[in-house]
């Protein structure tokens, strides 16, 4: 008789089931390596010395830890200015999105909602065709809103990509929620908020990070938009750092430590660490939501 357990749900699993178990977490084990490794090297080449780089093709603990990328990075650009600019654009910008995005979505999930095929289509054309840089530029600047975080969140308030997802996360709601609700004498703003949103957390959730991601890594709106150095967001000041990096001089070698003066690999290294980590705090919070919230707000259209 053949060798069977039963998993977590007590359902009879086979040997040949288990095996194939094995085979999958294995490989997919190692997928994972293979990304999580990059991470890792990165991490630990910003930890390490001139020396240590140039002789070592991959490592993920440095022989000697030196602190010359971070010292070199803080020292010569304002950093600290930066993630707090990056903070309040991503911050206000991600709520700008959702507050249109969702109330956009919310009339255009509704079947009965007159010229709703119409506006859709017009949403649709947005993604593949925009007015260009010039004449955002040109716009921008007649309204006086060149150098101010409200150029970077305006010009992308709506994503359609975005919206279409919220859209179809709606339509997927149990019309009778709605329908208890207007018997109960709710308007369609209350049933929005009281009934819509508190069970739309998934895509909301899913989407909101979209939209942050996307203002954190900006770096071309803000660069064009921006011109007061005060107001740089981190993506551009990491930059500025990089230019600096790759251009020490030999006067400059005296100013770090024994362990090596802050290589330009280091430098980039440690700018991609000063990115990167701050926004990867947000996934464990929205990581359960991530899932459920794309796919099903994709399946129907």
């Amino acid at each position: 008789m053949a060798d069977v357990k039963r998993d977590a749900r007590g359902v009879k699993m086979s040997l040949s089931y288990r095996i194939t178990d094995v085979i999958i977490y294995t490989m997919m084990g190692l997928v994972g390596l293979t990304m999580l490794l990059p991470f890792l090297y990165i991490f630990a080449g910003s930890f390490a010395t001139d020396k240590e780089l140039t002789e070592r093709a991959f490592f993920i603990i440095p022989r000697v830890w030196s602190l010359n990328a971070y010292k070199y990075a803080i020292n010569t650009g304002n950093i600290l200015v930066g993630l707090w600019n990056s903070i309040k654009l991503t911050f206000l910008g991600t709520i700008v999105n959702m507050v249109l995005s969702t109330t956009f979505a919310y009339p255009l999930s509704k079947k009965h909602f007159k010229g709703r095929n119409l506006i859709l289509n017009m949403v649709i054309v947005t993604m593949l065709f925009s007015g260009g840089m010039i004449p955002t530029y040109m716009v921008l600047k007649t309204y006086g809103l060149y150098d101010s975080y409200w150029a970077l969140i305006l010009i992308n308030a709506i994503s359609p990509f975005n919206m279409i997802i919220i859209k179809n996360f709606f339509q997927e709601l149990p019309p009778d929620l709605e329908e208890a609700a207007y018997i109960d004498g709710a308007s369609e703003i209350k049933t929005f908020l009281s009934i819509i949103l508190p069970l739309s957390k998934p895509v909301l959730a899913s989407i909101s990070l979209f939209y942050g991601v996307g203002y954190w890594n900006d770096y071309f709106n803000a660069m064009i938009y921006l011109q007061t150095p005060n107001k740089y967001t981190v993506q551009v000041m990491l930059r500025n750092i990089i230019l600096k990096a790759s251009n020490i001089s030999d006067v400059m070698l005296d100013y770090y430590d024994s362990n090596g003066v802050p290589p330009d690999k280091a430098v980039k290294m440690a700018t991609t660490v000063i990115a990167t980590v701050p926004i990867l705090m947000i996934y464990p919070f929205v990581q359960k939501f991530f899932t459920k919230g794309v796919m099903v707000g994709a399946v129907k259209g």
